[in-house]
């Protein structure tokens, strides 16, 4: 299936987006957790009418990990190993592409000081362990990508931080990704990618900027030609008063941009993860962003990733609630391109300030005379 709309070559909708429950810190979950084949059955539903093409996942999405079965994936008698044949039987009935698969550090506990930097070494192994299950499922759905996203790899407190290890012990895991995939054959990847953050779940991250995911890439991993970057925008960077703008130039320029999740956030807060236009501000940040990805000619995949907005959960509707999330994700994108689509280049002769206003005339669709009321 193909979508192709300016820069936009596709669109996902991943699980965790459709299977929130819309928990937060202060309240309990609004929405029951759904059964994984009852999520991949409303995404494939919505590409086959028509609003994404394509879907991502955390491993955890999909099957649960027990750390005493790392390899139940292979097991034909596991559940694990079932539930993915369902799983994918419902992709692929409806055509559904899989453009991430993604590994959970974050959620269970043993990860709560880390996973691929956790500085107990037996918790690295079964980090380890778990990047290998989640690449081998993604060998399996024929994902398009890895994606390393920095969880819990961060800290609270730097005195007692391994600053002499952790990126060390950082590339090791992340070169390892890059091994496995050759080594077992695993021709369906395209690259593999970090997706940085700079706080939340812990205080710092040590990867927090897009900055410093291509530094490290750059600087540590043995293949920097195999790995990129998947920002996600407004979000992340938001949360650091960093503009989307910039950093998709910045990534362009570097040609590490694999893939953009795209959302809204409100700057220097927690991660809103507003669906995309939604909330407060943002609008003309986020049309700017495909203005320059477009005057670029970037062309890539658009993965949302964002949820509804928790006072929409319908704990009596869930389905329903779900569905026209999708409905709502897919009609901001259109309305950002539509919008990006209209911005003219400046004339050579105006101001920044002049040149700033008319684009904004040329994407609301206004006319103005700044002489009228004039005597």
């Amino acid at each position: 299936m193909s979508y192709n709309q300016d820069c936009v070559t596709m669109r996902s909708m991943p699980f965790w987006c459709v299977g929130n429950t819309l928990s937060d810190p202060f309240g309990g979950q609004v929405l029951n957790k759904m059964d994984s084949a009852e999520v991949a059955q409303i995404i494939a539903d919505a590409v086959r009418e028509g609003y994404v093409e394509a879907t991502s996942y955390h491993d955890d999405d999909l099957i649960p990990w027990d750390p005493a079965c790392p390899e139940d994936d292979l097991d034909a008698s596991s559940a694990a190993y079932k539930k993915l044949r369902e799983i994918k039987a419902i992709l692929d009935a409806a055509g559904v592409s899989v453009n991430a698969s993604i590994c959970s550090l974050h959620g269970h506990k043993m990860f709560r000081d880390g996973g691929l930097c956790n500085p107990d070494p037996e918790i690295r192994c079964l980090a380890r362990l778990k990047v290998e299950r989640t690449l081998r499922i993604g060998q399996f759905f024929g994902a398009r990508h890895y994606v390393y996203w920095v969880a819990r790899d961060g800290f609270e407190v730097p005195v007692v931080t391994k600053w002499n290890q952790v990126y060390d012990w950082l590339a090791e895991e992340l070169n390892h990704v890059y091994d496995y995939i050759r080594q077992q054959g695993m021709t369906n990847y395209l690259g593999a990618t970090i997706e940085p953050k700079p706080n939340e779940p812990r205080g710092q991250m040590f990867l927090p900027t897009s900055g410093h995911a291509v530094g490290f890439i750059y600087g540590k991993l043995k293949h920097p030609e195999f790995w990129g970057v998947n920002p996600e925008l407004l979000q992340h960077e938001s949360m650091a008063l960093m503009n989307a703008v910039m950093t998709v130039g910045y990534l362009c320029s570097m040609d590490k941009l694999k893939f953009l999740h795209f959302g809204s956030q409100i700057k220097a807060q927690f991660d809103n993860d507003f669906p995309p236009l939604i909330g407060p501000e943002g609008l003309k940040e986020t049309v700017m962003m495909f203005h320059a990805l477009n005057q670029i000619g970037w062309k890539g995949v658009v993965e949302f990733d964002c949820h509804m907005l928790r006072a929409e959960g319908d704990p009596e509707n869930e389905t329903a609630s779900r569905r026209q999330f999708i409905v709502n994700c897919s009609m901001a994108l259109e309305m950002a391109l539509k919008l990006a689509r209209r911005i003219q280049p400046p004339q050579p002769d105006v101001s920044q300030s002049a040149a700033d206003l008319v684009s904004i005339l040329q994407m609301c669709a206004l006319e103005v005379n700044p002489k009228r009321g004039r005597t």
